[in-house]
């Protein structure tokens, strides 16, 4: 299995020379069908549109067929982390906050391993959470195995895109 923290090293400049923000880094599939996946967007919007896509998948691809640090043959992925969105860096926890999220952990707290609720924000290395029937909760961050927001209504409302009333009475010369 590929190191995701040398790839990561590898993959972050090139996005950051898009002025992209790298969200995640990730391998899957095993040895069936092992790809590679990579999750970034415009920081400004949170979005990554098809160019970005395309123009971060030549990046890595032309660097790593130049370094070749995946000795199997894989498939790379290159996408937006979409509105249910991975919560993968301590800064997701504080820009989310308001928002739900399903935190799944590495070890369990207060004997569970899952916890849905509304991000309160971050204090240091933890996680504040509103569980339902539990109240507020603090996890630490280096126990998150995996995080993700919630689809709900706000999340919908608080990511749409920009509104493109109006483009169709846009009058071009030429």
């Amino acid at each position: 299995m590929a190191d995701i923290a040398a790839l990561t090293k590898l993959i972050e400049p090139e996005a950051d020379a898009l002025g992209l923000a790298l969200v995640r880094v990730a391998f899957f599939g095993g040895k069936s069908d092992p790809t590679l996946q990579v999750m970034a967007e415009r920081p400004d919007t949170r979005q990554l549109g098809l160019t970005d896509c395309e123009a971060l998948s030549r990046r890595i691809s032309e660097k790593f067929d130049e370094l070749d640090p995946i000795e199997e043959a894989y498939r790379l992925e290159v996408s937006s982390p979409g509105i249910d969105r991975p919560l993968t860096r301590a800064q997701d926890w504080i820009d989310w906050s308001g928002f739900d999220a399903r935190v799944k952990l590495a070890s369990p707290l207060d004997g569970r391993k899952q916890f849905d609720g509304r991000i309160l924000g971050r204090d240091g290395d933890s996680v504040r959470l509103d569980v339902n029937k539990l109240g507020e909760i603090a996890v630490p961050l280096d126990q998150i195995a995996s995080a993700k927001l919630i689809l709900t209504d706000a999340l919908i409302k608080a990511t749409a895109p920009l509104s493109t009333e109006g483009a169709d009475s846009i009058k071009t010369e030429g």
